[in-house]
């Protein structure tokens, strides 16, 4: 299968939109676009891990420092765990910047920067689920996981050079100063183009007020997602979509880095089930992308819909709206349900027998109660605390 990229297409609020729908074609949009950088180079990800592609991105980047250009790369500490910090010892020499956000501490080490963000020359953008790794430069069905995302032009990407440059001023700081200072909300680019900037909290987010308001009269859903444990409001959110659309489809991943969390999730299908969605495993490859479809809205970045993403991790998304685009996208959703098997109700029942189900309730446990209670407990902590100093001051 040979690898896919769309047609540029625009936008009616002025943006231009390129849809890589395999990590192969995304990843070397990207390498492209630094190699022919003038002024500024932004790169903020999860993971980047030493390797060939690794490397690749580390010596475009360092050839576009030495010919001028400022290169500013923030990486996760936890997601770059393994990664010499003397790895892009060659950018920072010729003038390059080198974060690493949230070192790790005792305390807050839960609280990650999830996002995959390249900004170029204040212009252009990359944005999608696609990390710097081995794993996704294939074309998800031979080789490589099956990941992608989306190049923009436009007004957007003045915020999304806001939130870069937030991102960085908070990156070494204590959690409570990261909630408090960080973007959080629905950045309007325009009547069709919306940045969705989530950080960690425990209550609902812009991406889950969004999806609220679109999912409530949709008619036509098909979503894609690596990660797939929704919990209160956004389950139920779900569910009741899926009661009145036309169609409802999940495509979600046959095979899965996180075993446990699948675990979780197969719990939840015959829920899904009996409220008339269509769910498909992808088979070939481990299914990495996260897309959302909804009528003709295209979500596309960096969360998943597991807890982490929703209430825990930094996250971007972007909301697109375009017949146009979405028609694209939805092609490549097609696409993969050739390479999927349908799940059939039957096999969804109950666990059949004690091992089945306590496999479950330990996943659920560990994804929804375990990790949300460790930041939770971290959250209430610092705020406490920040009460106390205020009622201090005024006395």
């Amino acid at each position: 299968m040979s690898s896919h990229s769309q047609s540029n297409l625009a936008t009616a609020d002025g943006h231009v939109l390129r849809w890589h729908d395999t990590g192969e074609t995304f990843l070397k949009a990207e390498l492209d676009a630094i190699a022919t950088a003038q002024t500024s180079i932004r790169l903020e990800h999860y993971i980047f891990r030493a390797s060939p592609v690794g490397e690749q991105f580390r010596d475009a980047m360092t050839a576009a420092a030495r010919r001028g250009v400022k290169v500013t790369l923030l990486l996760d500490d936890v997601g770059c765990w393994g990664l010499p910090r003397n790895y892009f010892n060659e950018i920072s020499a010729v003038g390059g910047t080198v974060i690493w956000f949230n070192p790790v501490r005792w305390r807050f080490w839960v609280f990650r920067d999830h996002r995959k963000v390249l900004v170029v020359d204040d212009a252009r953008a990359f944005i999608g689920g696609c990390n710097i790794a081995p794993e996704y430069t294939g074309d998800g069905v031979f080789e490589g996981w099956r990941d992608g995302g989306v190049a923009i032009e436009g007004p957007v990407v003045e915020h999304l050079v806001g939130a870069f440059e937030t991102q960085v001023e908070i990156a070494d700081n204590q959690i409570w100063r990261v909630r408090k200072k960080s973007h959080s909300g629905w950045l309007k680019a325009g009547a069709d183009v919306s940045l969705l900037l989530t950080r960690p909290g425990l209550r609902q987010g812009v991406f889950q007020h969004a999806l609220h308001s679109d999912l409530q009269h949709a008619r036509e859903v098909a979503i894609t997602t690596a990660y797939f444990l929704p919990v209160g409001r956004v389950k139920r959110m779900l569910l009741r979509a899926a009661k009145h659309a036309r169609s409802f489809r999940l495509l979600l991943p046959g095979k899965s880095d996180v075993p446990l969390l699948q675990v979780a999730a197969r719990a939840l299908y015959a829920r899904f089930l009996r409220c008339g969605v269509k769910i498909y495993e992808y088979q070939p490859q481990m299914l990495h992308a996260k897309v959302l479809i909804i009528d003709d809205i295209v979500y596309i970045g960096s969360s998943n819909l597991d807890p982490r993403s929703l209430s825990i991790n930094f996250e971007i998304m972007l909301r697109i709206r375009s017949a146009e685009f979405a028609q694209q996208v939805h092609r490549t959703y097609e696409r993969d349900l050739e390479h999927s098997e349908l799940v059939k109700p039957l096999s969804w029942r109950k666990a059949s027998n004690w091992w089945q189900r306590f496999k479950q309730k330990l996943a659920r446990f560990i994804f929804t109660r375990l990790d949300l209670g460790v930041a939770q407990f971290f959250v209430q902590k610092v705020e406490t605390k920040l009460k106390n100093s205020r009622n201090h001051r005024t006395q």
